[in-house]
């Protein structure tokens, strides 16, 4: 497949994200299509960086992700870095006018920064074909959320705005459909007559990391519920989409969604929140979050939350979804469990504990773990607990790779549909608002543990 030359505008380029992760992922991208797809890569930041230090940014990130010398030295003959002020119109018309071609536009900037440049480009003049790439969250709040769609969709048409939610690269997102879909075997129990609850958990052994900026302003709620677990939620619930691209596969998230509420309708009694304090993760001494730097302790901002939504649909009506995220804790997991109900009937002289059946869906890497009651190895009538394993593909590319794929080729099957954004916003409001109100206190755990010890095991 023959690719266009596409311009790739890189907002924010002197800073973390990009070097962290954007550059890695175009490098890997263009390996993947050995020489077929071509990329001009303008770096566009504050910072005041001459063509040599571009260029060596550029070639230490592609070195960090094993790039090959070919693409490398490709992406450096064509790529250029401006400094701009990008909430300025007169820089970033500049910025615009050097580019060939309509660009992907990507804000790997702060949320208000992005908020902020976006506003300004109500008044630079954009190329026909220009696409808008913005990471999560999107918005702050409900009422932010929609603003910034409203001004998202001044500016390009909704299938040019690519709202991306990086946890969920396309192998991920497949991967899910195909489980779900393929199989007789779980269609037809998956629904609230055999399933007994849906636990949704992203923990990680990560702490602030220098993100107290953005982060001591978000909170574990905002971050990562509110965007990637309700999005995971959607591919685990949805009924089945006639077709699996963007147009179907969005329109069954977005049904989903809108069926999401606070479960048993009280926001107090089905959340949870929790900070960290100093301990020890792999050996690693973690100070209290409390006491980084940049961090207003005074702001309450939860690290590890939890909270309990519904779906008033016949398929899940009764069936608590528990969406679970947080920071500095012991063991890294991000995972999606199924827990159906027991067996009905266990014919008599059966012995042995027995569990209800239970399908783990692990995620980067993707894995499922099938758990089932079966005829231990020694007496034939006791009953053990057998574990099915099976490896997922893990696709050609990492998450961001296959994001910037969609981005260039202007597939929004992976973006975050406008609509749906809102609805995410929509869900955790009420757990905002009772925290807000003070109905839920903020406990605190060890960072390096599996939570407060008041919590039931994650």
């Amino acid at each position: 497949m023959a690719y266009e030359v596409s311009t790739l505008l890189l907002l924010g380029a002197s800073g973390d994200l990009a070097g962290r992760l954007l550059l890695p992922a175009v490098g890997q991208l263009l390996d993947a299509e050995e020489g077929r797809r071509k990329i001009v890569l303008v770096g566009v930041g504050s910072e005041s960086l001459d063509s040599a230090a571009w260029r060596d940014r550029v070639a230490a990130s592609f070195a960090s992700a094993d790039v090959s010398p070919a693409t490398r030295d490709a992406v450096l003959a064509s790529t250029r870095y401006q400094q701009a002020d990008v909430t300025d119109p007169g820089d970033l018309r500049a910025v615009l006018d050097s580019c060939a071609g309509p660009p992907a536009i990507y804000f790997a900037l702060p949320p208000e920064v992005t908020a902020k440049a976006c506003e300004v480009l109500r008044d630079v003049p954009l190329p026909a074909g220009t696409r808008l790439v913005l990471e999560k969250p999107f918005g702050a709040d409900l009422n932010g959320a929609r603003s910034l769609n409203e001004l998202l969709t001044e500016l390009v048409p909704e299938q040019r705005i690519h709202r991306i939610d990086h946890f969920l690269g396309k192998s991920t997102v497949f991967n899910l459909l195909g489980l779900r879909f393929a199989n007789r075997l779980f269609e037809p129990v998956w629904n609230a007559e055999h399933v007994e609850r849906v636990d949704i958990v992203f923990d990680e052994q990560l702490t602030l990391e220098n993100r107290a900026r953005y982060y001591d302003t978000a909170g574990a709620l905002r971050d990562m519920i509110q965007s990637h677990l309700l999005q995971v939620l959607a591919l685990i619930a949805m009924d089945p989409p006639a077709a699996a691209d963007a147009v179907d596969l969005r329109d069954a998230k977005a049904q989903v969604l809108r069926a999401c509420h606070v479960w048993q309708g009280d926001p107090a009694a089905a959340s949870r929140r929790a900070r960290y304090t100093s301990g020890t993760i792999g050996g690693r001494q973690v100070p209290d979050y409390a006491d980084e730097p940049g961090v207003d302790a005074a702001r309450q901002t939860e690290t590890l939350a939890e909270v309990l939504v519904g779906i008033d649909n016949w398929r899940w009506a009764g069936v608590p979804f528990r969406l679970r995220s947080g920071k500095a804790l012991g063991d890294r997991r991000k995972e999606a469990v199924i827990r159906f109900k027991p067996a009905p009937h266990v014919p008599t002289g059966l012995r042995g504990l027995t569990e209800p059946d239970q399908l783990s869906i692990l995620m980067a890497p993707d894995r499922i773990t099938l758990e089932v009651n079966t005829n231990g190895p020694g007496h034939p009538m006791e009953l053990d607990r057998t574990a099915l394993t099976a490896e997922l593909g893990v696709g050609r590319l990492p998450a961001y790779g296959e994001v910037l794929a969609g981005v260039l080729d202007g597939d929004p099957l992976l973006a975050v549909r406008g609509d749906t954004a809102e609805q995410c916003w929509r869900v955790v409001t009420p757990f905002l608002q009772s925290w807000d109100d003070g109905a839920v206190p903020l406990e605190t755990y060890e960072a390096g543990s599996s939570g407060p010890l008041s919590w039931p095991e994650a």
